[in-house]
């Protein structure tokens, strides 16, 4: 069942990575896709909320603290839908920051699969604690 697993899990963060390309962000561009029952429900890119100008950094290169991360855009991309994220899994280039590991935990999402580690590790932690499974994806698995 592992191997299937990561076989699974490694094509999602694959598609995690392409929707990243989609963000106008600079800086950094993360993308989020949303599985539940082996179905995609949801995903999302980092950037400016809907009706902003897509430019997510201002003059010194600091990200505006509007823009939205992608695992954020995802879950509330669900609000809009007949979906819930109650017991599915979450796929991202970047662990969660603490503010969007509230709303990964609020969510129901019962699983974090993700790439590269944010700065910050306080998001993965109370999602441990949270007892949401996390996973620290291998990069040489996506090949």
């Amino acid at each position: 069942m592992k191997i299937n697993t990561d076989r699974f899990d490694a094509a999602y963060l694959r598609l995690a990575v392409e929707w990243s390309k989609l963000s106008y962000c600079k800086r950094r561009k993360v993308g989020a896709i949303i599985v539940k029952d082996r179905m995609i429900i949801s995903d999302g890119y980092n950037g400016t909320p809907s009706g902003f100008d897509n430019c997510c950094e201002d003059e010194n290169n600091e990200t505006n603290w509007f823009v939205l991360h992608a695992e954020a855009n995802a879950i509330l991309k669900t609000a809009g839908s007949n979906h819930n994220c109650k017991n599915s899994t979450l796929y991202l280039t970047m662990s969660p920051c603490k503010e969007c590991s509230k709303l990964i935990h609020q969510s129901g999402i019962k699983r974090v699969v993700f790439l590269n580690k944010y700065k910050d590790s306080t998001g993965i932690e109370f999602l441990k604690k949270a007892q949401v499974e996390i996973i620290h994806f291998d990069k040489k698995k996506l090949n």
